[in-house]
């Protein structure tokens, strides 16, 4: 039976001179509802968690029935905690008080992730926003899978009509599992953000760097092959082992393991090229891991 302590929206009075200066809204990049626009209209207090009640409902498991509210204030949206368990997060950083939002600030909750949109022509910020969705990952920025499969099936193809070298890697976060079992899946979300991010400036504008799925990563690179790749793997090994992954004052250890492969004549459909980059990543794995295999 519901509580007295379950989350309720509460409409308050509106102050006659409070205005917004054009529309806002949260669209949700990450989680259940991806792409998602939720308006911030009509209500000055808008509550998001796992209870049905809330304004935003989020019902997973490391969501708290009551865990933040966005507030309107003085023409401004504001964004607080609510004493949940996992915490609320403004661009990477925990909420420890109210916090004012920025046109284009991230806010997370849980596994959910919104962007935060305000101002003139806001219809054209939303669907911009849904096409950055449709060709990157919410939760790492980069590029995603379904983007990945039209690059590396259109790269293969011009490489195989002008004779040029395309190569692959297949890169695997090493024990992720144990990385959310020890630490909680919110520190495996910030260990997927900040490997990416700090691979993420090393790629070339013509090369191709995304999430392939889970801890999976997909490097493609025109124009290089057979050792100058080895080397790149290696590089991107080591500068990983070396960077400081450290969530709520915990380092965690982070390595990866890399499967590379070369475009061969006979390869003719994305998948064969995938394979052979993943066989390789299969034995760095069965090896040791950290370690390149290809």
């Amino acid at each position: 039976m519901p509580g007295p302590t379950e989350t309720r929206v509460t409409k308050i009075s509106k102050l006659k001179d409070m205005k917004i200066s054009g529309e806002s809204c949260l669209v949700m990049i990450a989680g259940p509802f991806l792409g998602k626009k939720y308006p911030l209209i009509d209500e000055d207090e808008f509550t998001v968690g796992r209870d049905e009640k809330n304004f935003i409902v989020c019902d997973m498991d490391n969501v708290s029935r009551r865990h933040a509210q966005v507030v309107h204030r003085g023409g401004k949206f504001f964004v607080r905690d609510l004493g949940s368990t996992n915490g609320t997060y403004l661009n990477d950083e925990e909420i420890r008080e109210e916090q004012p939002l920025r046109s284009g600030d991230l806010v997370k909750i849980g596994s959910a992730i919104f962007k935060f949109l305000s101002g003139g022509n806001i219809e054209q910020q939303y669907y911009e926003e849904i096409y950055t969705l449709t060709i990157c990952d919410g939760l790492t920025t980069i590029f995603n899978k379904r983007y990945f499969l039209e690059f590396i099936e259109r790269e293969m193809g011009r490489c195989h009509r002008y004779n040029r070298a395309l190569s692959l890697m297949m890169v695997d976060i090493d024990h992720f599992k144990s990385i959310n079992d020890t630490n909680g899946h919110l520190a495996g979300d910030y260990v997927l953000r900040e490997l990416a991010a700090v691979i993420k400036p090393r790629v070339r504008k013509e090369e191709c760097f995304a999430r392939y799925g889970g801890e999976e990563f997909a490097y493609v690179m025109p124009e290089s092959g057979g050792e100058n790749t080895r080397k790149l793997a290696e590089k991107i090994r080591r500068l990983v082992e070396d960077h400081r992954f450290t969530f709520e004052g915990k380092d965690i250890k982070v390595t990866l393991s890399i499967g590379v492969a070369d475009l061969v004549g006979d390869m003719t459909e994305p998948l064969q090229f995938i394979k052979l980059a993943d066989a390789n990543l299969y034995k760095a794995k069965k090896a040791g891991r950290n370690r390149v295999v290809g």
